[in-house]
């Protein structure tokens, strides 16, 4: 028996934001939002212990924009969120700006990389809430074009991943800078030592939220089929078109995490010609039956949906679920999936998910107690063969049937008269069949494919490198002279060409340059975008390198 899920409306929100989070189309908090907002909203420190995917933004967004909606702001920054990444910097930022448009907040992503000027006009207008990556956000600090003695809420996001990148005095120096009894909000996957230490020193009196997986009673699921493709998200819809036309599902649920994403899915598939319906909190009791009724009877292929809609759908003949977006507990997972394999059946859960997710699906695994294996999508040409056993099977049905006199009069004719091959009539007739009902591949078509190998440690400090990958080193002309840490160019590095922490080895930073290791096949390409960025407010040039000198 499920637990009732907690409402929005209990947690103690501004009305402003409840009616924000019913437009975006959340029907209930995840469980680190319902166990982090409560205390954050009532103004005390948190210590959140939870993974990428859990609903972490919004845990920490809704209870600070609830504190400026009771007690507005003026031209200063009350709300500071750091972050490790210029890409978490641009999502939290969207996140912050959509839960608080209707209280007119006023919210600034600062990053490096960006203009320096647009910032600082930015900043001299006013901002409230400031998301920033430690490097910037230390740059402006100094500059004092960033004043942050009037705060009262200041988030560390992803906190274990800015201390392996090398921001703990970056960190240390913002905080510094902070009001003493600000509120504080600490968010790691992680608590290593180091991590630990900042929060026992900077956290007052912290309420801990802690999400462990737990154990499903059901556990694993031999009779449910479990995989998941890594993709971007913006190749997900052709994806799931591709597995629709390859694996031809008796019926099928699509889940997404909100009632928005269920209507913009919909909206894709029956673009592209599927027979899809919408399933949601935001749909009235009769058109839920419609739509129940419309699957059942087969006049619909499949649902996407929201979990709460999907609560207690029992369909005999659904053969697959797809898991759209990662769903925000494992315990949501195993209901999911639960929906097929039934009465005997075999059933097929196909999970999407983008290269950050990686953790989360783990503890997944660890919540079913099964290895859900990464597979390669479906590639074209196997969509292709599978198109030509079905014709062959088609074809082998109608002539089992017969009557086919007429059609053999009509291949005697291109015979007699244009001195055609019979077996070219045959072939051209089941092209022209096959044209008319196979689908236009440009709608299937993907991006190159993500690697599916396992994320390994960073290992920029001489851990040893990852068996099999080439490796070589570049310099660049700015070392401790310029007062340059590690994690100022490992931010600019996996921040301006696109590479991870894993493609980076060891640093050595000298006093007028640096040395970096990356993987070999991607020196040209960060050679060439570092010659468009700034480090610590210069610009670099960076070469293939030299010999490195002793160090000194």
């Amino acid at each position: 028996m499920s637990t009732p899920a907690t409402p929005f409306s209990s947690l103690g929100l501004h009305p402003v934001l409840l009616e924000a989070v019913h437009n975006l189309g959340y029907e209930v908090p995840t469980p680190v939002q319902a166990a982090a907002i409560p205390p954050l909203a009532d103004g005390r420190d948190v210590l959140g212990l939870a993974a990428t995917g859990t609903g972490k933004t919004a845990a920490f967004a809704l209870p600070m924009l609830h504190r400026f909606a009771e007690e507005p702001g003026t031209r200063a920054v009350t709300g500071l969120v750091i972050v490790p990444t210029r890409e978490l910097a641009r999502q939290v930022a969207r996140a912050v700006l959509s839960y608080g448009k209707q209280l007119g907040v006023r919210v600034l992503p600062v990053y490096g990389g960006s203009p320096m000027g647009t910032q600082l006009r930015a900043l001299s207008r006013g901002v409230d809430v400031v998301v920033a990556t430690p490097g910037r956000a230390l740059d402006h600090l100094n500059r004092g074009t960033l004043r942050l003695d009037l705060v009262r809420t200041v988030v560390l996001d992803e906190a274990d991943e800015m201390l392996d990148m090398g921001f703990q005095e970056d960190i240390e120096a913002l905080l510094d800078a902070c009001p003493v009894g600000c509120q504080k909000a600490l968010f790691s996957a992680t608590l290593p030592g180091r991590l630990r230490r900042i929060a026992d020193s900077v956290l007052a009196e912290p309420v801990l939220v802690e999400l462990r997986p737990k154990k499903s009673a059901a556990g694993a699921r031999p009779d449910v089929v479990q995989i998941a493709h890594v993709l971007r998200r913006a190749d997900k819809g052709a994806a799931l078109a591709r597995i629709l036309d390859l694996e031809e599902p008796d019926a099928m649920l699509v889940f997404c995490r909100t009632r928005l994403a269920v209507d913009e899915l919909v909206e894709s598939l029956v673009a592209r010609g599927l027979r899809a319906e919408p399933l949601h909190g935001g749909m009235s009791q009769g058109q839920r039956e419609r739509v129940m009724a419309r699957l059942r009877s087969r006049s619909a292929d499949l649902l996407v949906c929201t979990d709460v809609a999907a609560r207690g759908i029992d369909i005999p003949h659904l053969s697959h679920v797809v898991n759209f977006e990662l769903p925000n507990s494992p315990e949501a997972y195993t209901h999911r999936i639960g929906r097929t394999g039934r009465a005997g059946r075999k059933g097929r859960a196909i999970t999407f998910i983008s290269r950050r997710e990686r953790s989360v699906l783990s503890r997944v695994e660890r919540a079913v107690g099964t290895k859900i294996p990464i597979v390669p999508l479906p590639t074209l040409e196997e969509l292709r063969d599978a198109h030509l056993r079905r014709l062959k099977l088609r074809v082998s049905e109608v002539v089992e049937m017969g009557e086919l006199d007429a059609f053999r009069r009509v291949v005697a004719d291109l015979v007699d008269e244009s001195g055609l091959d019979p077996m070219d009539i045959a072939a051209a007739a089941l092209r022209a069949l096959h044209d008319e009902v196979a689908p236009d591949e440009s709608d299937l078509e993907v991006g190159p494919p993500i690697s599916n190998g396992p994320r390994k440690r960073d290992q920029r400090r001489d851990m040893g490198h990852p068996q099999g990958i080439p490796w070589a080193q570049i310099q660049i002309d700015i070392g401790r002279r310029d007062r340059v840490r590690p994690g100022d160019l490992v931010g600019a590095i996996t921040n301006e060409a696109g590479l991870s922490s894993r493609d980076i080895g060891s640093i050595d930073i000298v006093e007028r340059c640096s040395f970096i290791e990356i993987r070999a096949d991607a020196v040209g390409h960060v050679l060439d975008v570092l010659h468009r960025v700034t480090i610590r407010g210069r610009p670099v040039r960076g070469r293939p390198a030299r010999p490195k000198p002793p160090h000194r």
